[in-house]
């Protein structure tokens, strides 16, 4: 199935500001011309207007227009920068893609994350909720400080099986009286099955209902990465000695 990215803009080659901007100048440039020729003409011949006044004026429209167009070339600069960048981003497709952020992707019952701790916490919990902010699991997490792995089967706490489609993962820690709160980072991993851009961002689609900045992407793996614990190192599509990844860090 496509990825839906519906809520993403469709991408335009000058930025609308800068348009806009230039159209405002335009007009308020014919307005000060017409008054300009209209106060000439009304001028008395023995008392001319101060010639000086008008000049300035003049170098002032000029200058903001130029600035204007160094904008629309900049803007232009930027529009193929990430036109680049999501060209580049096709290649992406088809592997798995470690993303920061809190929202995963179910995906054929299996959802991955991780979660890091900045230090040891009294208890930990995560919890995973439905887009609708429902709670549909949860479990203990681990309590000492660093990097910990979780998956998931898609199943609810009554051992329901769950639609595919997206999750919310969150890790809650307690810390003892007096200390400070701990921090808590997460990322989640699905497969990159499509990359979309509006005029400012290139994104990419993980799984069916998941969309995700490309700046957010951490590391692109083998796509087989659910399915083997330990990807094999080689090629791209797995051969290589056994229990080692196959990482391509972002």
């Amino acid at each position: 199935m496509a990825v839906d990215f519906s809520a993403i803009t469709g991408y335009t080659a000058n930025n609308s500001a800068t348009t806009k901007a230039s159209q405002t100048l335009s007009a308020d440039m014919n307005t000060f011309l017409t008054l300009l020729t209209t106060q000439l003409k009304y001028q008395d011949p023995l008392d001319p207007m101060d010639t000086a006044e008008f000049t300035n004026q003049l170098v002032q429209y000029s200058s903001v227009e130029q600035a204007i167009q160094t904008n629309e070339k900049l803007d232009n600069l930027l529009s193929l920068n990430i036109a680049n960048l999501g060209a580049q981003a096709v290649s992406y497709i088809g592997k798995t893609a470690q993303v920061l952020g809190d929202v995963m992707p179910l995906e054929d019952g299996k959802a991955k994350a991780t979660y890091t701790l900045n230090k040891d916490v009294s208890s930990a919990t995560i919890t995973i909720k439905n887009m609708n902010g429902e709670v549909v699991y949860t479990e203990t997490a681990e309590r000492t400080a660093g990097t910990h792995e979780f998956t998931w089967d898609g199943k609810d706490k009554d051992g329901n099986q769950l639609e595919d489609g997206a999750y919310q993962i969150v890790v809650g820690t307690k810390v003892a009286s007096g200390e400070a709160s701990a921090t808590v980072t997460t990322t989640v991993f699905g497969k990159v099955t499509g990359v979309a851009n509006d005029e400012n961002t290139v994104y990419v689609g993980l799984g069916e209902a998941v969309t995700a900045k490309l700046g957010d992407i951490l590391t692109i793996r083998n796509d087989d990465y659910f399915d083997k614990k330990g990807a094999a190192s080689g090629d791209e599509t797995g051969n290589g000695s056994e229990g080692e990844k196959v990482e391509e860090t972002v």
